[in-house]
């Protein structure tokens, strides 16, 4: 496997887990961090900023989560920037930034800050879930074959 097909792949190893992550605990615990819902805000406000009505619904939540993991797909795939021994430690970095940025940011941009950051525990799921994300990367990037 060449080295672009293995930082897509360990990219999108670690999109999965954080994206499997945030739907199983959203539907276990009320403190779990809403995603799903800070992501269709960020994509209606942006597409009726280009002068498009956004779809509304299930439409809007698919076409979040798509771009969702093709984003951090391409996000994760960082991993493979450095040192192929190095990778787990570099996921994890990108996995605590991702996390802490989608606590942080929101209300800055204008943009719900409860989707991320509405108590303690749900600001602290929100990072884990992408440090998740970044540690399933960083591994799947050294154990991929190349």
């Amino acid at each position: 496997m060449n080295a672009f097909m293995r930082t897509i792949a360990a990219g999108a190893a670690g999109a999965g887990t954080t994206t499997l992550l945030h739907e199983l605990t959203r539907r276990l615990t009320p403190d779990a961090p809403r995603v799903d819902l800070l992501g269709m805000q960020a994509l209606a406000r942006l597409l009726r900023a280009g002068g498009t009505a956004p779809p509304t619904g299930r439409a809007l939540y698919n076409l979040t989560l798509a771009g969702d993991l093709a984003s951090n797909t391409a996000y994760f795939g960082v991993v493979g920037a450095g040192p192929r021994e190095r990778a787990v430690a570099l996921g994890a970095a990108l996995g605590l930034v991702a996390g802490a940025d989608a606590v942080i940011l929101p209300p800055p941009l204008g943009l719900s800050g409860a989707t991320t950051g509405r108590t303690a525990a749900t600001a602290a799921l929100t990072v884990a879930l992408y440090t998740a994300g970044g540690l399933v990367a960083g591994a799947s990037y050294r154990a991929l074959p190349g």
